[in-house]
């Protein structure tokens, strides 16, 4: 996308989303979206990269991915020309470059805690651990589903929707999924999520400027199990409904 010309009184920030293959708890990304934006959810610039090093040599590997029927497509965009293909290092290098230029410090994520560590072990894993970590030392990581649990998924209103259009788990509790989240702003229930990087990033980023429209404080930290937060209150709404 074109670029717009920086504001240096604007604090922007990096919303990111990856797409894996592997275990959970030691993920490979294949597929790395990312966008400078700001809290009212304009998005300056974007980037969306395939990982070469997966998509050449451990594209075996990949055939496990959970959207492993997503692949041709990349393929697809990549001849379209609607992504590019670049080594781990060189997405990096990006990555800090792009960080730089707009005095980055702060990256958001939707389940903050796995992209960042994906990216890690990613890093690790394709550079035989050369290199460890995948962001500039200092940056500050914040997760917009822990954000949107304190708020805009605590609204009554969103409790409503969820139970009229079952925005719920198998076990009966409130889905506080990106995809769910989504829905509820955009009074969209025919959305899917994509499962691409830079797609994800771009619904994810309007879920955050929500949260801050909301004008409330919040803590951004990672917070594990964060889907918990709402459940309480949406019991009581659910019984009285």
């Amino acid at each position: 996308m074109s670029e717009q010309k920086i504001d240096r009184r604007r604090r922007y920030f990096l919303v990111l989303d990856i797409e894996t293959a592997n275990s959970t708890d030691e993920a490979l990304a294949y597929d790395i979206g990312f966008a400078v934006a700001d809290r009212k959810g304009n998005i300056y610039e974007s980037y969306s990269y395939m990982v070469a090093e997966m998509f050449k040599d451990y594209f075996d590997l990949m055939q496990s991915a959970y959207y492993a029927e997503k692949l041709p497509q990349y393929f697809a965009d990549y001849g379209a020309g609607k992504r590019e293909m670049r080594t781990i290092y060189t997405i990096r290098k990006k990555v800090y470059s792009v960080m730089e230029k707009y005095n980055i410090h702060d990256v958001w994520a939707y389940n903050c805690r796995f992209d960042r560590n994906g990216l890690n072990t990613t890093m690790r894993y394709l550079t035989k651990s050369a290199v460890r970590w995948f962001f500039p030392y200092g940056t500050e990581f914040h997760c917009i589903q822990h954000c949107a649990c304190q708020t805009i998924l605590q609204q009554k209103s969103y409790f409503r929707f969820a139970l009229e259009n079952g925005l719920l788990t198998a076990n009966g509790n409130l889905s506080t999924t990106a995809e769910s989240a989504y829905r509820y702003i955009s009074r969209n229930m025919d959305f899917s999520e994509n499962h691409t990087g830079l797609e994800d990033v771009q619904i994810e980023t309007a879920i955050l400027a929500k949260c801050f429209a909301q004008h409330k404080r919040m803590n951004t930290a990672i917070k594990a199990n964060a889907w918990q937060i709402p459940q309480k209150n949406f019991r009581k709404f659910a019984k009285n409904a």
